[in-house]
C-alpha cells in the first residue's frame, strides 16, 4: 500500500511578547481565536487554532509571549507553557519583528530544541520603509540558531502567509487529520468568552491596564441560539477596581457591550452577559489560585 498523502500535526508559535503570534494564528485559521492588544503579555494560555486544507491539517499552538522582566508565579506558569509545548509539537515557528532583535528574542532561541525543525518567521515587513535592510537583518539573525526556512511576512495583512504554510507543511508527519475538519479551535466557548472580556479590559484601559487582572466565567449556560454568562473581572488592588468600572459604570458598560458582540458573532447566536469587578489580593503570585483560574 501507497503512503497516505495527507499531512498533520502540531506547530508552536514562539516568540518574545508583542512581536504578533496571536494576530498571525488568528490570520491562518481565517477566524479570532486568540486575543490582540498592543499590550504585552496579552496571551497568557496555550490557544491551538486548527487549519485543515486538502493536503493538510495544521494545528498552530499560540503561546504566551517568553517573559524575562517580570517573575511573578504567573509569568513562571507563562514561561513553562512556552517551554513544556516545545516537547510536544512537529514544527516550531519561532516569530521575530522585522529589523528588531534584542535580549527577548535570544532568550526565546535559548529554549527551542533542536531535535525538530525551526522556522524563523520575521513579521511586520510592511512596516518596513526601507526594504534593503531586510536581507541584512536576514543574514544576522540566520548566524544565531540553525533554521529550517526563513519566512518574512506580515500577519496583519496576510502577507507571505501561503508560503509559510507551503514551508511548515512540508516538515509535518504524514497522517489521517487529528481533529475533525470544520473545528478551528480546541477550546470550549466558556474559555473563548473569558478571553474576549480580557481583550477588551486590554483594548479600553491600554496603558492604564493594571498587570493584575484576569477574567472568571462564574457561570455559563448554553441553550440552541442563547449564552447566559456571568463573569467576574479580578484584580489584585482595591485601588485597580474603580479604574475598570470607570466614572459611573461607563468603563465597565463598554467592555461588556464590546464583549457582547463579539461572542455573539463567535458563538452564532444571543449572549445574555453580566460582568462585575472583585478584588482577590495577590492573586498573580497565589498558585492555588492561579489553577482555580485555569492557569496550568
Amino acid at each position: 500500500m501507497s503512503e497516505p498523502s495527507f499531512r498533520a500535526g502540531f506547530l508552536a508559535v514562539v516568540g518574545r511578547p508583542n512581536v504578533g503570534k496571536s494576530t498571525l494564528v488568528n490570520c491562518l485559521v481565517r477566524q479570532k481565536i486568540s486575543i490582540t492588544s498592543r499590550k504585552s503579555q496579552t496571551t497568557r494560555h496555550l490557544i491551538r487554532g486548527i487549519l485543515t486544507t486538502r493536503e493538510h491539517q495544521f494545528i498552530f499552538v499560540d503561546t504566551p509571549g517568553f517573559q524575562i522582566r517580570h517573575q511573578s508565579a504567573l509569568n513562571r506558569l507563562m514561561n513553562r507553557a512556552v517551554t513544556e509545548s516545545l516537547h510536544d509539537v512537529d514544527v516550531v515557528l519561532c516569530l521575530v519583528e522585522a529589523v528588531r532583535f534584542g535580549e527577548g528574542d535570544r532568550a526565546v532561541l535559548g529554549v527551542l530544541p533542536r531535535d525538530r525543525p525551526v522556522l524563523l518567521v520575521i513579521n511586520k515587513i510592511d512596516q518596513l520603509t526601507d526594504k534593503s535592510v531586510l536581507l541584512p537583518y536576514i543574514e544576522r539573525v540566520s548566524r544565531e540558531f540553525p533554521f529550517a526556512e526563513i519566512i518574512p511576512l506580515s500577519a496583519s495583512r496576510g502577507m507571505g502567509t501561503e508560503e509559510l504554510l507551503r514551508a511548515a507543511g512540508a516538515y509535518l508527519p504524514q497522517c489521517e487529520p487529528l481533529f475533525p475538519g470544520d473545528e478551528v479551535t480546541d477550546r470550549s466557548e466558556r474559555f473563548l468568552a473569558a478571553e474576549l472580556i480580557r481583550e477588551k479590559l486590554f483594548r479600553r484601559l491600554g496603558d492604564e491596564l493594571p498587570y493584575g487582572i484576569t477574567v472568571d466565567i462564574e457561570q455559563f449556560e448554553e441553550a440552541a441560539h442563547l449564552r447566559r454568562i456571568h463573569a467576574a473581572i479580578i484584580v489584585d488592588k482595591p485601588a485597580h477596581k474603580p479604574m475598570v468600572v470607570g466614572k459611573q459604570g461607563e468603563a465597565l458598560k463598554v467592555i461588556a457591550t464590546q464583549a457582547r458582540l463579539d461572542m455573539e458573532k463567535l458563538f452564532a447566536a444571543k449572549v445574555h452577559l453580566e460582568v462585575w469587578v472583585k478584588v482577590r489580593r495577590g492573586w498573580p503570585d497565589d498558585e492555588r489560585t492561579l489553577r482555580s483560574l485555569g492557569y496550568e
